[in-house]
């Protein structure tokens, strides 16, 4: 089953080799900033002798902190922008992986008719090869009768044996008839003998082409299969190099903050008075300390994230389709509601419920997104197809407008406006801004809301019309 345009993202999307940060030269800079930080709060943090005003960090210290800070912020900023572009990257392979994940579902069903074309092909030459063996056993048992009566017409002999006139005539119209039914067997043996070979040539030649189509089937999954698993890992390897990214410039600002807190402490200290003395009088009044000068850090927001902007993808026009029919909607959605939680499944599920995935995911039970729907419509009696472009394309005559959606429509998401083929998602509307679908690997069908307004989204139709 076609699955659709919903790849875990990491912080919002995902991305290729070529594009995945490298760890050793930014990381390496944003240690040695925490590093300095970190030195910093210790200095600024030392405990102070009992009764002593709190330590106040110097301008100096102060000024390394922020700029360490600082220097951190913007790495990650510049680190940011890098995986924005991988995460481009990876997009672009777990789209590619759905995209022959279903060329090679498609191949599939074709070698399946295929296979039943060449099975029914090899029965009916096994059938034609035991027509044409009785046939010569009849044309057999003709030849020893006449050799054994020392005659190619056994029937004079019965003829001189006749009782009578009367029996001499019904023997002879007997044995006319036999006569036809020698030649019409030897004429049928001759057909026989054709239909035998054009059976068994046809049943080699469909044997042929369907493991033809096998191989590419298998060609295809594997092709599929490697997609998947490369953006899977880089998508894996991208979501643990940016949760340390953050980590780090998490604690570098919370060492700041640190400093920032003790300078506040000791400015409050030297703020207020000093208590009054209780004995002798009091010595000339010292002058009074000069606070430091308070400083505001000025701290440099981290450098914005170029987002990639996709062009906004023509809308379909929509409004084809009648109105639904309320019970078979209302038994598909039930049935979509009834499989909530199920975890998704890489090629999983079909019209009998969830099922195991292909290899990545052959231990997870549960639905890919077109497995999903697939299921949903089936409860209702109704085939959509396989895939998520099948569905589309089946129900394409059925096409409705953003504005029209009702519950029971199929939404779809796909990379190009233009060409369904590109499809890879989709999920059963549910009305009110809804829609439950199977999302994608690490996940389970769900509800959420409809992203109609994405550039991704392809179009809807509605099956029950």
């Amino acid at each position: 089953m076609g699955s659709g345009t919903r790849m875990r993202t990491v912080r919002g999307g995902t991305g290729s080799p070529s594009g995945v940060v490298g760890r050793h030269g930014g990381r390496q800079a944003l240690r040695t900033a925490v590093t300095l930080l970190v030195a910093a709060v210790a200095i600024g943090l030392t405990p102070s002798p009992a009764g002593a005003a709190p330590r106040n960090p110097s301008d100096a210290e102060l000024g390394a902190a922020e700029r360490a800070e600082a220097d951190a912020a913007t790495r990650v900023g510049e680190i940011g922008a890098q995986l924005a572009r991988a995460r481009a990257g990876i997009d672009a392979a777990h789209q590619a992986a759905l995209i022959a994940q279903q060329d090679y579902e498609d191949k599939q069903a074709a070698y399946d008719a295929a296979r039943t074309a060449a099975d029914a092909a090899a029965a009916a030459a096994v059938r034609a090869a035991a027509d044409l063996q009785h046939g010569r056993d009849d044309v057999a048992s003709f030849a020893r009768a006449s050799y054994m009566q020392g005659s190619t017409a056994p029937g004079i002999t019965a003829l001189l044996s006749s009782g009578g006139p009367a029996e001499l005539i019904e023997r002879s119209a007997l044995l006319d008839a036999a006569g036809v039914n020698r030649t019409e067997v030897v004429a049928e043996l001759t057909v026989l003998e054709a239909e035998a070979e054009t059976a068994e040539q046809l049943a080699r030649e469909t044997a042929e082409q369907a493991e033809t189509v096998q191989q590419q089937a298998a060609e295809l999954l594997a092709s599929a299969q490697s997609h998947e698993l490369s953006a899977r890992s880089q998508a894996d390897a991208l979501a643990a190099q940016e949760d340390g990214l953050q980590a780090e410039l998490a604690q570098a600002q919370q060492a700041l903050d640190g400093l920032e807190g003790a300078r506040a402490a000791a400015q409050e200290a030297a703020a207020r008075p000093a208590p009054a003395p209780v004995a002798a009088p009091a010595p000339a009044p010292a002058p009074a300390p000069v606070a430091a000068p308070e400083r505001t850090p000025a701290r440099p927001a981290p450098a914005p994230v170029p987002v990639p902007v996709k062009p906004t993808p023509v809308r379909p026009d929509g409004g084809t389709a009648g109105a639904p029919s309320t019970s078979a909607v209302a038994t598909a959605i039930a049935a979509a509601r009834s499989q909530l939680g199920v975890p998704y499944s890489w090629g999983g599920g079909g019209s009998n419920g969830p099922s195991n995935g292909i290899a990545p995911d052959t231990q997870i039970f549960g639905f890919d997104c077109s497995g999903l729907t697939q299921y949903a419509y089936a409860r209702a009696g109704i085939a959509i197809g396989g895939t998520s472009r099948d569905q589309w394309w089946l129900n394409r005559t059925k096409q409705v407008a953003t504005g029209d959606l009702r519950p029971g429509d199929l939404l779809f998401w796909g990379g190009d406006r233009d060409d369904y083929m590109s499809i890879t998602h989709v999920a059963i509307y549910i009305g009110g801004g809804q829609m439950i679908e199977a999302p994608d690997r690490g996940e389970h069908v769900t509800v959420a809301r409809v992203r109609t307004s994405s550039s991704t989204y392809f179009g809807a139709v509605r099956p029950s019309a």
